[in-house]
C-alpha cells in the first residue's frame, strides 16, 4: 500500500510541476492544486498507516496500551486541504478577472509594456 501511495506522489509531483512550467494560466492552477494533493498523501503517508483505535487513554492506565491511529497527520491534512480550497477559489477568481481584463490566458501576455509603448 506504500508503495503504491509513493508511485502516486510521485506521479503528482511530477505532473504539478509540468503544469506549472506551461504557459496556460489554466494549467497553472492545476499543477497547485495536483501539487497541494500530492503534499496531503505526503503527510498522510509520513504519519504511517495503521488501523487503530483512537488516540483515548483508558482511566486505569498512564500509557497506550494498544495501536492507535496519530492524529497529528489527520489534522494537519484537514488544515492543508482547507487551505488549498481557500487558494484554490482565491485564484479562479483572480483568474477570471484577469482574462476579462487581458481576453487571454497566456501568461506571457501579462508582461509590462515596452518602454516604447510608454
Amino acid at each position: 500500500m506504500e508503495l503504491l501511495l509513493v508511485i502516486v506522489i510521485g506521479l503528482l509531483y511530477s505532473a504539478g510541476v509540468y503544469l506549472i512550467l506551461r504557459r496556460s494560466m489554466v494549467k497553472l492552477l492545476l499543477g497547485i492544486m495536483l501539487l497541494g494533493n500530492g503534499t496531503n498523501i505526503l503527510i498522510f503517508l509520513l504519519g504511517k498507516i495503521t488501523k487503530g483505535t483512537p488516540p483515548v487513554i483508558n482511566e486505569a492506565y498512564k500509557v497506550f496500551q494498544d495501536i492507535y491511529a496519530d492524529p497529528i497527520p489527520q489534522a494537519l491534512i484537514l488544515t492543508a486541504i482547507v487551505i488549498s480550497f481557500a487558494l484554490t477559489s482565491f485564484a479562479i477568481v483572480l483568474l477570471k478577472r484577469v482574462y476579462a481584463l487581458v481576453d487571454s490566458d497566456d501568461l506571457d501576455d501579462l508582461n509590462t509594456p515596452e518602454e516604447e509603448d510608454l
